[in-house]
C-alpha cells in the first residue's frame, strides 16, 4: 500500500482518536448526570467500531 493512500485512513484514525479522548474527558468531568448519559452514548456508538475494546470503563 502506497503512502498517499494511507494518508486518509491514518487521518481518519488520528481524528477518530482524538475524538474519543475528548469525550471520554468530557464524561469524567460532567457533572450533571444527563450530560453523562448523552456523553456515554456517544462513546457507545463510536465503540460499535472495535468491538472487544470498551471505550468508556463500567465501574
Amino acid at each position: 500500500m502506497s503512502a498517499p493512500s494511507r494518508r486518509p485512513e491514518i487521518r481518519r484514525r488520528r481524528t477518530r482518536k482524538e475524538k474519543i479522548a475528548k469525550l471520554q474527558k468530557r464524561h469524567a468531568a460532567a457533572s450533571a448526570e444527563s450530560e453523562r448519559t448523552r456523553l456515554a452514548a456517544k462513546l457507545q456508538r463510536l465503540g460499535l467500531v472495535s468491538p472487544g475494546h470498551p471505550l468508556l470503563k463500567n465501574v
